[in-house]
């Protein structure tokens, strides 16, 4: 049995990877890189709560805290923790610990379900028996192997050359490190053709196209190839939520951004996002984010 790496080990590896990031972002939050699905974050202050769909993703924090509102369930994750989300999640976010000192430092890589998917296909790699209980949002320990993986995939970025021959081969070694984690039994399942994750995942995907449209369960659970109670279960254990509760997160979301991003006024955001009654959108509005939309996005604003 192979010793695993020290702790000293996986600070050091930290500690680079704090580094390069610095380095690599210099004073900008957000830089993405010539490396497919690789975002990097810095932020020197916390931020106020923003509305994000989060995709297929590992996130790492090498410096700072950031905390993340799934529906009911809250994660908040530093440099010990990763998050991995394996479907499209309308949450919240915000950075929680940060400073011109030592900024809040974080790489994104977006998961390609159908690499997991293929990888997952090969007989080599071996289940590692955890739960596959549990939303398709979950916190795990950094190990020196996964960051020494992530660390190998910033160097690549000194060498733009290697990027297009060696990248895939990085990024297949850390969706391995994930699927062979603890916390790997659920992006499995969810990656496996078939399997009742899988396709509650497919009824996801589907509200997240079809927002504005009416929904109904029964055909949604059609969709899944499940019985009204049990697609009812799966889906509620993998996003925290009920299908109407999803929807309305999306909406709220999608909403929230318009009039944020766009100048979109409450009531044009409400009807293009598919409510049919303003003042219905303004109470659930009010109710999900914790204050009427025009204050709302009048102290986001004030926060940038």
């Amino acid at each position: 049995m192979i010793k695993p790496f020290s702790t000293e080990k996986l600070s050091t590896i930290r500690q680079e990877l704090v580094e390069m990031i610095s380095r690599i972002v210099g004073t900008a939050e957000d830089y993405a890189t010539d490396i497919p699905g690789l975002i990097l974050y810095r932020f020197t202050a916390p931020t106020a709560a923003a509305s994000v769909t989060y995709e297929p993703n590992l996130a790492v924090v090498v410096q700072g805290r950031k905390r993340v509102d799934l529906g009911p369930k809250t994660f908040i994750y530093d440099a010990s923790q990763y998050l991995l989300t394996s479907v499209d999640l309308p949450v919240l976010g915000q950075v929680v610990e940060a400073s011109e000192e030592k900024p809040y430092l974080c790489l994104v890589l977006k998961l390609e379900m159908l690499m997991v998917r293929e990888m997952l296909s090969r007989d080599d790699i071996p289940d590692s028996y955890a739960s596959s209980d549990g939303p398709a949002m979950l916190m795990g320990d950094n190990t020196a192997e996964l960051l020494g993986a992530c660390s190998r995939l910033l160097d690549l970025l000194d060498s733009p050359h290697d990027i297009p021959f060696l990248s895939g081969l990085i990024q297949r070694e850390i969706v391995y490190r994930l699927l062979r984690g603890t916390k790997g039994a659920r992006l499995r399942a969810i990656a496996m053709q078939g399997c009742q994750s899988n396709r509650t995942a497919k009824a996801i995907a589907w509200i997240r196209a079809n927002y504005m449209k009416p929904l109904r369960v029964e055909e949604l659970a059609q969709l899944a190839g499940m019985g009204l109670s049990t697609f009812h279960h799966h889906f509620k254990a993998l996003t925290t939520l009920s299908p109407l509760q999803f929807q309305k997160g999306v909406r709220l979301h999608i909403a929230r951004n318009r009039m944020l991003i766009d100048g979109l006024d409450a009531a044009s955001a409400a009807f293009e996002v598919g409510y049919e009654s303003a003042s219905q959108f303004n109470r659930e509005y009010s109710r999900y984010f914790g204050q009427p939309p025009k204050r709302d996005i009048q102290n986001l604003r004030s926060t940038v």
